[in-house]
């Protein structure tokens, strides 16, 4: 745990202090696009913060080769090797987007190519665990397809979310802080070796998303880009690749035959094989927006305003106030996951996330029912929990034909009172 935890500080490091020269270079070099009708920010930012974190990327990968346990997983396995290939790969067709906005189908063809390079140096899906049935071998071919479309699908996914300050590096923090406790107790509970790698990726991960997030918060310095959005939902991705289609459940051997074995691992392996609940809003806003954007008749990668933090911010939410309730749902159903295959027979965790569950519904509906704080308490409290005086209603002024209240009839005008003398006024 010592060695994990040195590559993630170091990750961290090395991606905070690079990412203020990173900044500067990205002025210099003309990467601030114009604000376009979809943002949400309202001045110019650099973008390329990707850079920082590739280099924080290859700076933890660098430490952990020369740490006395970690360097095993160099020496046993490839897939370190084939991320940092097709991190690389990707990483270059992001920063060219940041600067130069590449074409959606020519992206997406590079995240393909990215994608076919980690499974040509050994980072695939091997085998599938099935339940009712026990581990499916598959062939080269479905391996590669069924390894390339996980590796798109969380790519764009993190893409997709990454509309606010913070949002997607946080979110991404928290899925591979799951990830990492569960790869972690593969490796040092159940001795699997095969789930080293994995227990590396997540904590490189969260090293580069904790290092970034200090200058992306709202109002973010810098932006991550595509160069680094793509280049952490890679690894993510293959991390769940790794752990996924390369750990054999059988190997614990915790409940007796293969097929038992299998069938209790489930709720393990299914969200790990398509990182759908990890990433389960980043997902559910990639579904919708496709279907929202094909229905309307225009393109999957037409960008628009309708995504989940969209919707939050029309709802009435504050922009930081946004980015924490996706924080949350992402750590009720990540770590909601997670306790659930630790202990699925247990009530209390299902309990548990019912009642977290209920109160994000309440979270999201906030806006609707706006608690004001008494009047005792109105100077300790945020403006927008105070009451707001009853505007004063002007009378309306009284005609020169009105009756008087002892019935005769006012002829002059209204006599009207006399005005403070601004001597005394606060200039």
């Amino acid at each position: 745990m010592r060695e994990y935890l040195l590559t993630l500080c170091i990750t961290a490091a090395v991606t905070y202090l690079l990412t203020g020269p990173v900044r500067k270079f990205a002025i210099v070099a003309g990467a601030m696009p114009e604000i376009r009708a979809r943002d949400v920010h309202r001045e110019p930012t650099p973008r390329l913060g990707g850079i920082a974190m590739f280099f924080g990327l290859c700076a933890g990968l660098l430490v952990a080769d020369h740490l006395t346990n970690l360097s095993k997983v160099f020496a046993d396995s490839n897939e370190p090797r084939a991320l940092l290939s097709g991190a690389a790969l990707i990483w270059l067709i992001g920063v060219l987007d940041d600067k130069f906005e590449i074409d959606a189908l020519i992206k997406l063809g590079g995240q393909m190519i990215a994608a076919g390079v980690m499974v040509m140096q050994g980072l695939t899906i091997l085998w599938l665990p099935i339940p009712s049935v026990g581990i499916v071998a598959l062939t080269q071919w479905q391996g590669t397809l069924l390894t390339v479309a996980l590796v798109v699908i969380t790519i764009n996914a993190v893409n997709f979310v990454d509309g606010l300050d913070g949002l997607a590096a946080g979110m991404v923090c928290i899925a591979s802080g799951a990830f990492f406790m569960y790869a972690y107790r593969l490796w040092y509970s159940y001795g699997i070796e095969a789930a080293a790698p994995a227990t590396l990726f997540a904590a490189v991960l969260m090293g580069m998303c904790l290092g970034f997030l200090p200058h992306n918060m709202h109002p973010a310095r810098i932006f991550m880009g595509d160069s680094g959005s793509m280049l952490i939902g890679l690894v993510l991705a293959a991390g769940a690749i790794s752990v996924t289609g390369q750990v054999d459940p059988d190997a614990m051997g915790l409940y007796g035959s293969e097929r038992t074995t299998v069938y209790a691992m489930v709720p393990v392996y299914i969200p790990l094989l398509l990182p759908l609940t990890i990433i389960a809003i980043p997902a559910a806003d990639l579904v919708l927006a496709i279907v929202r954007r094909t229905w309307r008749g225009q393109s999957p990668f037409a960008a628009d305003r309708g995504h989940l933090h969209h919707r939050l911010l029309e709802v009435g939410h504050s922009h930081s106030r946004a980015v924490l309730i996706m924080y949350f749902w992402s750590a009720v159903i990540a770590f909601g996951t997670l306790a659930y295959t630790v202990n699925a027979a247990s009530m209390w965790i299902v309990l548990a996330i019912a009642m977290l569950s209920g109160v994000g519904l309440f979270l999201l509906l906030l806006p609707r029912f706006t608690p004001r704080a008494p009047r005792w308490a109105q100077r300790f409290v945020p403006p927008r929990y105070r009451r707001r005086a009853a505007p004063a209603v002007a009378a309306e002024p009284v005609p020169d034909w009105a009756p008087s209240p002892n019935g005769a009839t006012a002829i002059g005008g209204r006599a009207h009172e006399e005005e403070p003398s601004p001597a005394g006024a606060r200039r």
